[in-house]
């Protein structure tokens, strides 16, 4: 591209760089894979359709794809390959909130530019970051209320993988049923590692929980493959879902895919968007995705967060004319893109999305029923329901802070080390 038809196309006199990398920075193996391959794939899919479309600023995208194989320090080595060794211009990846810490840094330090696509536990607030799953008011808070309201649940069993993700959302979650005026004796909690297979001891303490005859519930923030052995364990327990509902964070259709599900049907999963929703831009994504990937392949919410994600990317870069990161940053200020679920996301000064949440239940098939839906709810960085938190807020357009404390009106840190 010369400098004239750069003039013309609208663009910053200096040509951008061909092609623009995207790297792609998801577990291949090892126990987050379960999870995590099908971004991969969803992420090829994308830069495959827009390439079709007509690339992004006169340039062919390109996807790199690295698997740094569910191993925390890996995620970070490999996305300072990404940025330093590849050069690439943006990064869509991790899974787990251990994995995006062990990243931040990095990102921080060389002003790369991330798309974190899965629900976490809130707390956090970068500016090298987007945020396009859940925080804790988008998926974990109104899972609880579902629970006390509609389900009428006394006693809380809180299950989690043992890393910051669960015990963080846990914490929240904990303080929250007690302003509900859940008893400290009726809220369970329990972490095991990732991979765990043994989990006898820890349903028949769930079950122990109701033997005084209050409603027991699971909230499961659980993740990877340690899921299969949870489920299995309920099922030969004898354990229902009328007898002690299950709501999940971390398991959509792709961890259910190819497991028996006939006795999970009635287990719940609280996202922002399941496969079986009803709306012509979902029936045109599903269809996009078996055509791409295989008509056996199932979508899931973080695949949406990522569509979302990706197609604001590329709206905030044609918008900046370049793939600067702290030009496409201030373009995402605001930039909107429908949901598949309906209506519309808004990316938040606080690097969030406006997101609905849903509850769905389980089916024999593995899909999902919708049975509770709001309209979008605003990403919240910083928990009302933390002492520390409440008075803390992210605005990275306005205060240029993700850490502002609203007593002192002061920005207590820019990086993300906390």
């Amino acid at each position: 591209m010369t400098a004239a038809t750069a003039i013309v196309a609208g663009l910053p006199a200096h040509a951008q760089d061909c092609p623009i990398q995207v790297g792609v920075l998801h577990s291949l193996s090892g126990s987050m894979a379960i999870s995590e391959t099908t971004l991969k794939d969803v992420m090829l899919m994308l830069v495959e359709q827009q390439n079709a479309a007509g690339g992004l600023l006169g340039c062919e995208l390109e996807a790199v794809v690295v698997d740094p194989a569910s191993d925390w320090p890996l995620f970070a080595e490999r996305a300072r390959e990404l940025l330093t060794v590849t050069e690439v211009d943006v990064i869509f990846g991790a899974w787990t909130s251990v994995s995006r810490k062990s990243v931040l840094p990095v990102l921080e330090e060389l002003n790369g530019l991330m798309f974190y696509p899965v629900q976490y536990e809130g707390e956090e607030s970068s500016r090298n970051v987007f945020y396009t799953g859940a925080a804790p008011n988008q998926q974990a808070i109104p899972a609880v209320d579902y629970f006390l309201e509609e389900l009428g649940v006394e006693s809380f069993a809180l299950l989690g993988t043992d890393y910051v993700y669960p015990r963080t959302t846990n914490n929240i979650l904990e303080s929250y049923l007690l302003d509900k005026g859940i008893a400290p004796e009726d809220i369970f909690v329990n972490y095991t590692p990732f991979g765990h297979s043994d989990w006898a001891t820890i349903v028949s303490d769930v079950v122990a929980l109701g033997a005084g005859g209050k409603q027991v519930g699971v909230i499961s923030t659980i993740n990877g493959d340690a899921n299969i052995g949870f489920y299995k364990e309920l099922a030969s327990a004898g354990v229902s879902a009328a007898d002690i509902p299950v709501v999940a964070f971390s398991v959509g259709e792709e961890e259910l895919s190819g497991l028996d599900t006939s006795e999970l049907v009635g287990h719940l999963a609280a996202w922002n968007y399941f496969m079986s929703a009803d709306t012509e831009i979902n029936a045109d994504f599903v269809a996009a995705w078996k055509e791409f990937a295989g008509e056996d392949r199932v979508t899931n919410d973080p695949m949406e967060a990522h569509y979302i994600g990706f197609n604001m990317w590329v709206n905030a870069v044609t918008e900046a004319g370049t793939t600067d990161v702290d030009a496409v940053r201030e373009a995402m200020w605001g930039q909107e893109f429908p949901n598949l679920t309906g209506g519309t996301a808004v990316m938040l000064p606080n690097h969030h999305l406006t997101k609905p949440v849903l509850i769905g239940e389980i089916r024999a098939d593995g899909q999902f029923d919708i049975i509770s839906q709001t309209t979008e709810v605003p990403g919240d960085a910083w928990t009302d329901f933390l002492p520390d938190s409440a008075v803390l807020t992210s605005d990275w357009q306005e205060l240029e802070c993700g850490m502002y404390n609203t007593a002192t009106e002061t920005c207590v840190q820019i990086t993300s080390n906390y």
